[in-house]
């Protein structure tokens, strides 16, 4: 038989599967870098504000830390392709490594692949399907990017030059995660690799961007390649091959070692377990703790790094926007504060916040994952009840956010406090305004544990909910949309710490909004079928 055939009714199947999910990252990363383009020249109207970018932008090594290098911020192109490339590269990268692995390993894991594979489909069919379709996202996400500011009166060859770029950064992690799902023998272990990877490229980038004489580090990195194609700036066509290469390179490798495994199995050999559990390891919450524990501990380091990032960069926000009273107005609108820095890092708090509320939502659906997987029935046999179970999952959903916010608050305030010589002030303060955004971050978590309760079948709209609410809080001001339509995302409603009152109704309302619905999603949870 054909080893390919059946790859078109995969992907038909694929497509289905992700018909939410994979129409909304590859419309809110292709939309965004378009945001820009419209208000560049009214925040640098003049060719001395574009040079006083410049000029700051090259004497802080923590925004090359950041953002990458800034080839040329004299034009709206080269502006736009600094600011998001590196961070649409890392968030494609993401999307495409999840994507993969949901439809090869994730489908071995559960013994759905190993039906279709008792029926007319290839050995390879699965894993070209899953490249087709992460391809897809990835290309279909760099054409809007390049539509979308050839549209905007960007130069074409500049814009192509960028989309180019986030597709061909796709494909290379793509390229990764076919070659880590081929490694490991569990989703979960398949994610964690690729996804060392891609934090491990972010670095080198970072390194290589930032720290003077190190700049061969970019080269190492698939993001940094993105950046050094130079979009706006005297564009590096060579530079795409050496990309498109790789990926070529690391999907033939996932097809040489795919033959050499089982289904199901992986080129790793899994470890025995014990023939008998710890005793710490007898209760509903300490099986939830060893589930958590990996991705919480990502997550924790993560929100540390940031923080630290956010606090060191935060004094010099003057200078970098300059004299720009556009700038500033757009900062006060976002962020609700007189004072510049002040406002800066209120819209850094409202950022963690809605990033925080991304882990709520994975690790509601954790509770998801594992009743798919039918490792919830297998517990339900046994005493523990169903509210004791979900339980120590919300632990973590609820009070794994709380450590986030509480981290990235402290990382802020200690940086920032050192830079302006009031640790003992600004810890506090921005300690206060990361966790003024938790109620908001609860709306989120109950309205997924609301739809895990009710529409188990469509708990993955969660994601839909919580990125309806990070789009709308950070796009929403700049593009002037009406107050009815901002007040859709829970954190509007969050007081703008540190600078602005703190007005407790607010948050108390979206406290108990998120309570009601926890209470919801747990009593239809407890009443409906599992499974």
């Amino acid at each position: 038989m054909n080893e390919f055939a059946g790859t078109r009714h995969l992907v038909r199947l694929a497509l289905r599967r992700d018909r939410v999910v994979l129409p909304l990252w590859v419309l809110v990363l292709g939309v965004i870098p378009v945001t820009t383009t419209g208000v560049y020249d009214q925040l640098y109207p003049d060719a001395a504000s574009r040079a006083a970018l410049t000029a700051t932008t090259s004497a802080n090594p923590t925004l090359s830390l950041l953002y990458g290098r800034a080839f040329d911020l004299s034009t709206a192109g080269g502006f736009t392709a600094w600011r998001y490339g590196v961070f649409i590269s890392l968030f494609v990268g993401l999307a495409c490594v999840f994507t993969v692995t949901r439809h090869t390993r994730q489908e071995e894991e559960t013994g759905r692949q190993e039906l279709l594979s008792s029926t007319v489909t290839g050995r390879k069919a699965p894993l070209t399907a899953a490249l087709l379709v992460a391809g897809t996202g990835a290309l279909a996400t760099g054409l809007i990017i390049a539509i979308g500011l050839i549209a905007a009166h960007l130069p074409a060859g500049g814009a192509i030059a960028f989309g180019l770029g986030i597709t061909l950064n796709g494909a290379v992690f793509t390229g990764v995660a076919a070659v880590t799902v081929q490694l490991a023998e569990f989703s979960r272990t398949a994610n964690g690799l690729a996804s060392a990877v891609l934090g491990t490229t972010f670095l080198l980038r970072a390194v290589g961007d930032s720290a003077g004489g190190l700049g061969w580090l970019s080269w190492l990195s698939p993001i940094g390649w993105g950046n050094e194609i130079r979009p706006f700036a005297g564009e590096r066509w060579w530079v795409p091959p050496l990309m498109l290469g790789t990926a070529i390179l690391l999907a033939g490798v996932a097809y040489v070692v795919l033959p050499r495994r089982d289904i199901g199995m992986g080129i790793l050999p899994a470890r025995p377990g014990p023939a008998s559990g710890p005793a710490g390891l007898r209760s509903p919450f300490a099986l939830a703790a060893r589930l958590h524990r990996g991705a919480l501990t990502g997550w924790l380091v993560g929100f540390a790094a940031g923080g630290v990032l956010t606090g060191a960069m935060a004094d010099g926000i003057g200078d970098l926007v300059g004299n720009s009273e556009q700038t500033k107005q757009i900062f006060e609108r976002m962020g609700g504060a007189s004072a510049l820095v002040a406002a800066f890092l209120a819209v850094m708090a409202s950022l963690f916040g809605m990033i925080a509320a991304l882990y709520a939502v994975q690790a509601m659906l954790r509770m998801r994952g594992e009743e798919t997987a039918v490792r919830l029935e297998p517990v339900l046999a046994t005493r523990v009840t169903r509210m004791r179970w979900a339980a120590g999952h919300l632990v973590f959903s609820l009070g794994g956010s709380a450590l986030l916010l509480a981290v990235a608050g402290v990382g802020v305030g200690l940086t920032h406090g050192l830079r302006v010589h009031d640790v003992g002030g600004q810890i506090p303060a921005m300690l206060g305004a990361t966790m003024a955004q938790l109620p908001a971050v609860w709306a989120v978590g109950g309205a997924s544990m609301l739809l895990f309760g009710f529409l188990p079948a469509y708990s993955a709209a969660s994601w839909t909910v919580a990125s309806l609410s990070l789009a709308l809080t950070l796009y929403g001001p700049i593009l002037r949309l009406p107050q009815p339509v901002l007040d859709i995302s829970p954190f509007t409603h969050i007081p703008k710490l540190p600078g602005a009152t703190a007005a407790p109704a607010p948050m108390l309302w979206l406290t108990a909004i998120a309570l009601v619905a926890l209470a919801l999603g747990l009593t239809g949870f407890k009443r409906r079928d599992i499974g």
